[in-house]
């Protein structure tokens, strides 16, 4: 069962990534501000849940968040700073833009840097332990999905519409056979076997 939050007393945001072992597209983070009584029985990680339950909770969460915001970074950045740090920045950048400062931040995983003195917990698997971190998961996961649907449509051979840039094996059959995209990470063994430096962009 998910808890409700761990400091009653403090305004406090969940967030959560989705996108970090993709080899491509941005990473998209989320934070999510929720009422101390907010309830919803289908509320997990979204791991755990259906494409169908995901996009029923979407709408939900933004109705009755206290604030919920996206962040994302981008290719380029991600080969300039590394996932791990751009992991961290779309975090920021989803904090940046909420219209509510939190009092505390709930950080899905072990590791994060901190952002602009607020204190914070890291949680590992905390996206099946807290509401706020779970719905920061939904809503990272189904905006970075509709993101990649977009891309598929621009690079439909690629099949992101299904493997969403995760590495799948008919992705990297994808890549050796049409090369890469401006979309791709250039630092990410994109062929599995180290030789990603040799590829060229797919105009």
């Amino acid at each position: 069962m998910l808890l409700p939050y761990l400091n009653k007393e403090l305004i406090e945001a969940g967030c959560d990534e989705a996108g970090r072992g993709c080899l491509a597209g941005s990473v998209y983070a989320a934070a999510v501000i929720l009422p101390n009584d907010f309830k919803n029985e289908l509320l997990n990680d979204s791991k755990q849940l259906t494409v169908h339950q995901r996009y029923r909770l979407r709408p939900v969460i933004e109705r009755e968040a206290i604030a919920w915001a996206i962040g994302m970074v981008i290719p380029e950045e991600i080969d300039k700073i590394n996932i791990l740090n751009a992991s961290f920045l779309a975090m920021h950048r989803a904090i940046d833009n909420l219209n509510v400062r939190p009092e505390y931040l709930l950080i899905d995983g072990n590791r994060f840097n901190p952002y602009n003195g607020i204190p914070y917990n890291t949680i590992v698997k905390g996206d099946g332990k807290y509401m706020s971190i779970a719905a920061a998961s939904v809503l990272a996961k189904t905006y970075r999905d509709d993101y990649m649907l977009k891309l598929d449509a621009e690079y439909p051979q690629y099949h992101w519409k299904k493997n969403k840039g995760y590495p799948t094996k008919e992705h990297r059959e994808a890549i050796k056979l049409y090369g890469v995209t401006p979309y791709h990470r250039m630092t990410y063994n994109l062929l599995g076997d180290g030789s990603q430096l040799e590829l060229q962009f797919e105009r």
